[in-house]
């Protein structure tokens, strides 16, 4: 083992935690790379969960090259030969596609108008969004693998097996559906639709399916040569068993499909591959986030707010709990991140490998070392009103003399970013109020001790009073001075730590703003 084989064998990090489980799959070093797949469901645009199930699987990926120190593969693949179902809402012209339903995906003309078909396009907008992330991975088509003959030796084997493998799968089904059940879907060769029909006769020693078409006459096709498809559960079993696929991730939503798709690859001769089942994310209002509905963030949403770092931590985080994906999350996540950052210098070799951003970042995180963070620049944007960064840049300066763009290229990111966060959501939400009594005679005393205090005095120094002041003034809790601070002065319920804030806007400007509010300025604003 080398020294870092060893320190992912004893990391407690989710990522080598799963490289250690599925270590054990193997009982000696394969012949062939360790294959790691995803699958993409190319009905509607790409979102945001899509590149999750990427970005974990390549953590796990990497976590086990470290570990083993063997080579391993990653295949991106695209069920686009399935039939579609209904026309996701954010599409255009959606008529047009409605005639379509039920054909594979790269038989459908492309809405936009830019690929050779509707799987197409929805195919190239995986690729780019990915290959903007420089993930290394091999992309897969279905339509290909079906039309140019990669399934043939496994689709005949179904038809072969065709009785076990319905066995397999009849116990879940009503009665209706079970009388009518076959893995094997054929398309008809009249209208390119996938039809869910019975099968009339199977042939395994042709290799063809008969069967009764839309029209209400027989057709005999072939198994292969994407004249058929498999039933989404004995599709899936037919890739892990062609492709030999070691490590897949799936939705939580999925987990009864795998109790059934295990044992189908198994009759196929496969070995299912060692899973992960992580939880679904979640809309603004806890509904799941769905590609046909559209109404979950894309990645290009978060990249107006956050940087690349902040989405790849959001992801790594907690990957087995359900979590509400949306505007708001931003801020936290982006300061979180820098707070893993921060810790990197002072911690054992152990404890760079279980801190996610050693993980986000290949084993080589970049400095921590930013003077202000993401939510305190939202609050300075605030305070001053203003989008401009070169305005939030004055404040930083006088602040941290020694920051610059140059110096800080993260930090500068990070305020243009806040700029357009705090355009976007924060203005338009901003709410003062004027203090109640007990408020005002506190604040009447901060305005005191900031007209008086030192221009330099530490932001500590400053927290300490403001805590003080705050206790002698009988808060109880003493949060809710700290909340009456942030919506009488700020104009919202939640903020940052005033000490800092105060010294990063500067005293005296600090005195001013207490001064406005105490006279009604704020709230008539």
């Amino acid at each position: 083992m080398t020294d870092l084989s060893a320190l992912m064998a004893e990391a407690k990090v989710w990522p080598a935690v799963e490289a250690q489980r599925l270590l054990q799959r193997f009982p000696e070093k394969p012949a062939r790379p360790v294959l790691f797949e995803t699958g993409y469901g190319p009905s509607g645009l790409p979102h945001i969960g899509t590149f999750g199930e990427v970005f974990r699987t390549t953590m796990v990926r990497r976590a086990f090259e470290r570990l083993s120190g063997w080579p391993t593969r990653l295949v991106c693949f695209s069920d686009d030969m399935d039939g579609l179902r209904k026309v996701p809402e954010n599409l255009p012209d959606r008529e047009r596609i409605a005639v379509h339903l039920q054909k594979p995906l790269t038989d459908i003309p492309d809405p936009f108008g830019e690929a050779t078909s509707y799987g197409h396009h929805m195919n190239g907008r995986l690729k780019r969004f990915l290959d903007a992330f420089g993930f290394e991975y091999e992309f897969m088509s279905a339509t290909e693998c079906y039309r140019s003959g990669v399934f043939d030796a496994t689709l005949l084997k179904v038809l072969e097996r065709h009785e076990a493998i319905r066995d397999v799968v009849l116990p879940i089904l009503g009665a209706e559906r079970r009388a009518t059940y076959s893995p094997i879907l054929p398309i008809s060769p009249k209208t390119g639709r996938v039809l869910q029909v019975p099968l009339d006769e199977t042939h395994p020693e042709r290799g063809t399916v008969v069967f009764t078409d839309e029209d209400g006459k027989q057709e005999e096709v072939p198994v292969t040569g994407g004249h058929c498809k498999l039933q989404w559960r004995a599709d899936w079993a037919l890739r892990w068993a062609a492709l030999d696929v070691d490590y897949e991730m799936y939705g939580k939503d999925l987990i009864d499909t795998v109790k059934i798709s295990a044992p189908i690859c198994r009759v196929l001769g496969g070995k299912p591959p060692e899973g992960f089942a992580y939880e679904l994310f979640l809309d603004e209002v806890g509904k799941k986030i769905s590609k046909s509905i559209g109404n979950g963030l894309t990645v290009d949403e978060w990249l107006t707010y956050g940087p690349k770092s902040s989405l790849a931590l959001f992801m790594f985080q907690a990957p087995k709990k359900a979590k509400r994906l949306f505007f708001d999350v931003i801020p936290k996540t982006v300061d979180d991140y820098e707070t893993f950052l921060a810790k990197v210098p002072q911690q054992t070799e152990l404890e760079r490998v279980n801190n996610p951003t050693w993980h986000i970042h290949e084993g080589s995180p970049p400095a921590g070392d930013l003077p202000v963070s993401y939510t305190m620049l939202l609050n300075l944007a605030s305070v001053a009103g203003t989008d401009d960064p070169a305005v939030l840049w004055g404040f930083i300066r006088a602040y941290a003399p020694a920051a610059s763009a140059e110096r800080f290229p993260r930090l500068d990111e990070l305020v243009r970013l806040a700029c357009a966060y705090y355009r976007d959501f924060v203005a338009p939400a901003k709410a003062y109020r004027a203090p109640t009594a007990q408020e005002r005679a506190a604040m009447d005393e901060l305005l005191a001790y900031l007209r008086g205090v030192a221009p330099d005095t530490s932001g500590d120094d400053l927290q300490n009073e403001v805590y003080e002041i705050g206790k002698r003034h009988g808060f109880e809790p003493l949060r809710n001075w700290f909340k009456a601070l942030y919506e009488v002065l700020l104009g919202q319920s939640e903020g940052p730590r005033m000490g800092s804030f105060f010294r990063l806007y500067g005293v005296a400007n600090s005195a001013a703003l207490v001064e406005k509010a105490l006279a009604g300025e704020l709230a008539a604003a």
